[in-house]
């Protein structure tokens, strides 16, 4: 019998980005590499370890910014089109590196690796990749969750519950119209949490989500277990907290496995490295320059020298560090076990793109540990946190902590002098649309078509994404002028609709652009009885 649990469990998102007015859009290519470097691989890994009868758990959670686009026809005929520049690329490259032994062999990975994309994506899943997840949510295996609307950070939303209600609801609403049920538990934005917050997911049908692992400790009272054991909110909802041994172990840049010199290094792609003229045409549209996807380095050192990449000594490093990772998690485990008096679940939370997309062996690794849990040791086994919560009917009641990840631990990234500008206005534009939805009770028409939208406009404003980029100033001008182009958008309607003037061209043409949550409904922001 096994005396623990591990818990993996895989964060997707990405904003909601889409340019129908531009041929070719920078800020778009986040969301082909995410298919390409991570969630392709991530499917192909998963469906592997079911065709096999692997006995595995492991939890995605998907944004619903990233499941519509997932759904967005645009998107995907843009998507084929990138794979299909990426195989004539490689095509060339095979080409031009005929006669060294070193590039070569890379470029037929490569061209290898796009053609079974292409053939997964247009084939098996007729271009709709959210097909693969519904396959998914209907095995025992993999559990789906969900996580806010447009990833909405939560605590800096608290002043007007209706808008932190709205995150949460259109998020699970969301998701039953895709896979047709409630999703059992959440991923909040940046896992950040304030009291009473579960109140608003029991409300909504939510039986659990993870907190970073202060969130459980600084809890009231002193939680009996540590990281290690669920609690019970008041409200009933349950939380899990991270663990840190088991994050550290792939998040670390200096500890952490993804650092190994064998590996693949990032930041070198041959969009930068290669002549210009022979690589502008599979740049970006306005000729900048950008990774492509093809690297043919490996990490080799701290330094700017940088060695060519060695695909079968990578997938050996991975293949030992897998089960470096087994090992430790069993030494973990069989402590806790004595420890704990109960037998602990270990929660590893990660965001999914660092697998694939940051760290290209990544999902190798992912799928070696799976595979040595199930055949290596009896110590523990993969479960989910909805599984795990069906072990034991006693869990000790805690008040969670505020908190979140990142940066010290309590806001920090999206509150500091670099964005802390953009609150007032989500406030305002919060308390606006809370108004108009009291005002207007029962609109139809084109009045009930607007208000849909002045809830979509604030949604997008309020993504976590734009001031973590503007904190990290990463994409920091793309970032302000999406906050900006929303905050006016919604401005702009709320004067229409306050003047009865609506222009029909102008909301159609918003409407069209962001295009997400269709069956969106402004009463969400009512005033709640």
């Amino acid at each position: 019998m096994e005396k623990g649990y591990l818990a993996f469990i895989l964060h997707a998102h990405l904003p909601f980005v889409r340019h129908p007015e531009h041929e070719s859009f920078l800020e778009e290519s986040w969301f082909y590499e995410g298919v390409i470097e991570t969630y392709i691989p991530l499917i192909i890994m998963l469906n592997r370890l079911l065709e096999d009868k692997v006995d595995f758990k492991i939890t995605l959670s998907l944004s619903p910014t990233l499941l519509a686009m997932f759904e967005d026809e645009l998107l995907n005929i843009r998507l084929e089109k990138k794979i299909k520049s990426l195989i004539e690329l490689s095509e060339k490259e095979i080409w031009r590196n005929k006669d060294n032994s070193h590039l070569a062999p890379l470029a037929r990975m490569y061209n290898e690796i796009y053609c079974e994309f292409l053939k997964i994506y247009s084939d098996r899943y007729h271009h709709r990749l959210i097909n693969a997840f519904k396959e998914f949510d209907r095995t025992a295996n993999i559990e789906l969750i969900t996580c806010g609307a447009t990833h909405g950070y939560l605590p800096l939303v608290e002043l007007y519950p209706q808008a932190a209600r709205a995150q949460i609801e259109v998020a699970v609403n969301s998701y039953k119209n895709i896979f047709g049920h409630i999703p059992k538990g959440i991923w909040l934005p940046e896992c950040g949490y304030y009291p009473g917050l579960d109140s608003i997911l029991k409300d909504a049908g939510i039986r659990y989500f993870i907190l970073d692992t202060h969130g459980i400790l600084f809890g009231e009272p002193r939680p009996r277990f540590g990281v290690y054991n669920p609690y019970l909110c008041k409200s009933g909802v349950a939380v899990f907290g991270r663990d840190v041994e088991s994050s550290k172990a792939v998040w670390s840049a200096v500890e952490g496995y993804p650092g190994d010199f064998n590996y693949r290094e990032f930041y070198r792609d041959i969009g930068y490295d290669l002549d210009y003229d022979y690589i502008k045409g599979y740049l970006n549209g306005d000729g900048t320059r950008i990774a492509t996807g093809i690297k043919y380095h490996k990490i080799t050192g701290k330094g700017d020298y940088k060695e060519y990449y060695n695909p079968q000594i990578a997938r050996e490093t991975a293949n030992n560090h897998a089960g470096n990772f087994v090992f430790n998690r069993v030494k973990q485990i069989e402590y806790l076990h004595r420890e704990v008096g109960r037998k602990p679940i270990v929660v590893a939370p990660y965001d999914a793109e660092l697998f694939g997309h940051w760290w290209f062996e990544g999902i190798e690794w992912l799928g070696c540990v799976i595979r040595k849990t199930a055949a290596d040791q009896n110590v523990f086994k993969l479960t989910t946190p909805a599984e795990y919560l069906s072990f034991y009917q006693d869990y000790q009641v805690i008040s969670p902590a505020l908190s979140s990840w990142g940066w010290k631990g309590y806001s920090e990234v999206w509150l500091d002098g670099s964005n802390d500008w953009i609150y007032s206005h989500l406030h305002k534009i919060a308390e606006r649309l809370i108004g108009f939805a009291n005002k207007f009770p029962r609109a139809t028409g084109d009045l009930e078509k607007a208000l849909n939208h002045l809830a979509r406009e604030l949604l997008l404003a309020q993504s976590s994404d734009w001031p973590f980029m503007m904190k990290t100033n990463a994409c920091a001008d793309y970032a302000t002028q999406r906050v900006k182009d929303h905050i006016y958008a919604f401005n702009k309607l709320y004067s229409m609709i306050e003047g009865n003037n609506i222009d029909q061209r102008w909301l159609n043409k918003r409407i069209a652009q962001y295009n997400l949550f269709p069956s969106i409904d402004y009463r969400i922001y009512q005033n709640k009885l």
